[in-house]
This record gives C-alpha cells, structure tokens and sequence, in this order.
C-alpha cells in the first residue's frame, strides 16, 4: 500500500480548515448539505452520462487501488525475466520453463512462459504480448478516464449550484438582512465543486493512471525480456539491457545479486 494518495488528501483538507479557522469563520458554514449533494451527486450523475453503466462499474472496482493498490514495481521484472533466462540456459532449453509458468500468480508471466515452452515464434510471442499490453491499458484507461471526467464535471455543477441559489437571493431582496448570508451560502456550492475536483477526484484519477502506468512499465520490460529469451540472448547481457529501460536503482538489490 502506497499512502501517499491518503497524505495528500488530509493535508489538502486540513490546510483549508486551517485557513477556515485562521480567518475566523465556522468551518460549519461550510458543511452545508443541499450543494454536497447537488455536487457529488450531480457530478457523478455527469460522469456517468458520458459513458456506459460498465464504464462506472469499473471505475468503482478500480477506485479502491488508488488508497490500498501497491504499485508495480518495473525494475523487479528483470530479476524474475533473467531468472528465467537461467533457467533456459542451466535446464536445457525453453520447454524447461513450461514448469516455471506455473509458479506465478501473474497471468501476464505465466501466459509468456507457457508460450515460450509452446514454442512460439518470434512475431507471435510479440503479438501476443503486446496485444495483451494494449488491452491492459485500454481497461485501465476507462476507470481513471471516468474519474477524471467526475473531476471534469464538478466546477461546472458547483456553479449551477450557485447560480440557483443565487436567483432565490434575489427572490428575497425584500429583506436585507437576510442577503448577506444566503449570498455566501450560494458560493458554497461553486467551493464544493472546485475544492472535490482538485482535493479529491483529479488526484485519485491521476493517481490511478499512475499506477497503470507503472504496471504497463512493467509488462513491456517483461516483454523485451521473453522476446530475448526467446531469441537465445545469455541471462547476463539480458539482465544489463532490462536495466537500462529502468531508472537506475530500481532493481533490487537483495534480489538483484
């Protein structure tokens, strides 16, 4: 679990209540109920519009990995890709990794081995790995592109907020006193939208890209890796390309040795 994604979001919170109290006000005028839920709701609702009910379903599952997900880790690929190599290289062949495929829990890995004992050519393996890479990202993309468009939507929804609630102010001008606080009540609604799209929803759409795009780091070393099994490329001179492809102490040192 990286807890980065939860720090930001608590610190963003507590600076604002830190201006709210510095400045003197009641953090309660700001808790107000009616555009919460014309906001969040309205901006889901939105979202939700723009694409298909499987669109929102997957980004509800892919949610939880923005605070619990641990992300990939590109350069321990190339400690299991030439630990394949050697296998290859000390066994005899590459029918010897037909039995390492199924010592991963990976589908990625376990699929490449299993072709690579298959037999399969150079192209086919390519094709099949990068079709399999494609289609990784594409289903990725659509929940942290549903996010996103929930970040999108909410300023906008914030100002309809405010908007209607501004008509009932003039409504209401028969009594003055009265004004001043409902014209800042109807600003609540314009905060909530810009403050969850910024605070909440664009992080963890952009935190949810960034641990895809972690993930897709790693299956492209994996699969330059099997294509230079596949090619009869040493263990060592693979090892010294894949890190290359990494930044540099990425590998694990315990496991790289």
């Amino acid at each position: 679990m990286d807890p980065a994604t939860i720090i930001g979001i608590v610190i963003a919170f507590g600076s604002l209540v830190a201006m709210v109290m510095l400045e003197g006000a009641h953090l309660t005028s700001l808790l107000l109920p009616a555009p919460i839920i014309l906001v969040v709701g309205g901006s889901i609702a939105a979202a939700l519009a723009s694409g298909t009910l499987k669109d929102a379903i997957a980004a509800g599952r892919a949610l939880p990995r923005a605070f619990t997900g641990k992300p990939a880790q590109p350069g321990a690929a190339i400690v299991d890709v030439v630990r394949a190599a050697e296998v290859v290289q000390n066994d005899g062949g590459l029918l010897a990794l037909e039995a390492e495929s199924q010592k991963t829990d990976d589908p990625f890995e376990r699929s490449a081995l299993q072709s690579l004992a298959d037999g399969a050519d150079a192209d086919q393996l390519r094709t099949l790995l990068e079709e399999r890479i494609e289609t990784k990202a594409r289903q990725d993309g659509v929940a942290y592109g549903f996010v996103n468009a929930i970040g999108g939507y909410a300023p906008t929804i914030g100002i309809i907020g405010t908007v209607v609630s501004l008509t009932h102010v003039l409504e209401n001008l028969s009594d003055p006193s009265t004004l001043g606080p409902m014209i800042a009540a109807a600003f609540i609604a314009t905060l909530w939208g810009i403050m969850s799209a910024n605070f909440i929803w664009l992080p963890l759409g952009a935190k949810l890209k960034r641990i895809s795009d972690l993930e897709i780091e790693r299956l492209n070393v994996l699969l330059e890796g099997y294509m230079s099994i596949q090619a009869g490329t040493r263990a060592r001179i693979i090892d010294e390309r894949l890190r290359t492809m990494v930044p540099e102490g990425a590998v694990p040192l315990d496991e790289a040795a």
